[in-house]
């Protein structure tokens, strides 16, 4: 099956991190790209300076790359964290302080879509407080999100790589998702669809495309084992993403794996071979 018409963009949080954050997106146009995605790129601060805000849209417009999602502040990541929007205290404010934040620079940019990482469990709080914030929290991200026009996005990650994270299937995902959109009443809350998460949780990647393609904002991918480029493991992705396209989604694939040896523009060969 030809990927010619598949729509891929480049995380540049995990490619092209060889290089200074403002040069990446002149590399992954570089490259052949013309869109990319970032998870937030000020790991210690929510409410960045304006000069580094405008850094960063004037080196995404400089090259040409449309920026296509980013995520908002979720901690120390990469690293231990896992988003911050369900932690008590110091975490949940430093999240809420970054949400217009994150939505005016997409704005600024015209990115249409947000990822709110949930956070993981924190000893100490029950799990019904935790949650009961995080939907709060993902309310008002979703408000955000719509007044700029945007999806709000919602991720699964895996168990063994994220173990107190507790969105770790797509169901679990997708249960959150339903639930903001039936508080919010916006209808903008989407599932994040990671073939590389969902494989690692040993889910029936297949099943998951099939039931929830219509409840999809995105879609990022990695082989497995390793996380690594589309054929350096066992996924059968070029089948996978077909598949999602035969299911109506039609939107922007995200390459999130791992650089090989050989460095980030040659981890795209696959592309050609596809």
């Amino acid at each position: 099956m030809s990927l010619d018409d598949t729509r891929f963009d480049v995380n540049l949080s995990i490619l092209f991190t060889e290089l200074p954050l403002l040069e990446r997106p002149a590399a992954a146009a570089a490259a052949g790209f013309t869109a990319v995605e970032l998870w937030w790129p000020w790991i210690d601060a929510p409410v960045p300076a304006k000069s580094e805000l405008d850094a960063l849209r004037d080196a995404l417009t400089d090259a040409g790359t449309q920026l296509v999602g980013l995520n908002f502040y979720a901690g120390q990541l990469p690293g231990p964290d896992r988003g911050a929007l369900s932690i008590p205290g110091e975490e949940s404010d430093r999240f809420r302080a970054n949400i217009d934040v994150a939505a005016d620079f997409a704005a600024s940019v015209g990115c249409k879509a947000l990822n709110a990482l949930y956070g993981n469990r924190v000893e100490g709080v029950s799990e019904e407080e935790q949650d009961r914030l995080a939907l709060e929290n993902l309310v008002f991200a979703a408000r955000a999100a719509d007044r700029i026009g945007a999806v709000l996005l919602i991720e699964a990650l895996n168990q063994p790589e994220s173990p107190l994270y507790p969105l770790v299937s797509a169901p679990a995902a997708v249960d959150v998702v339903d639930k903001v959109n039936a508080l919010s009443g916006l209808g903008n809350a989407k599932f994040l669809l990671d073939l590389y998460h969902l494989s690692m949780n040993g889910e029936d990647l297949t099943e998951v495309i099939d039931r929830y393609a219509d409840k999809t904002g995105h879609v990022q991918i990695a082989d497995n084992p390793g996380r690594g480029a589309p054929g350096t493991g066992t996924l059968p992705l070029t089948e996978l993403i077909g598949r999602l396209r035969k299911a109506g989604y039609d939107g922007w694939v995200g390459l999130e794996y791992k650089p090989g040896p050989d460095g980030s523009p040659a981890s795209f060969r696959w592309l050609a071979d596809n």
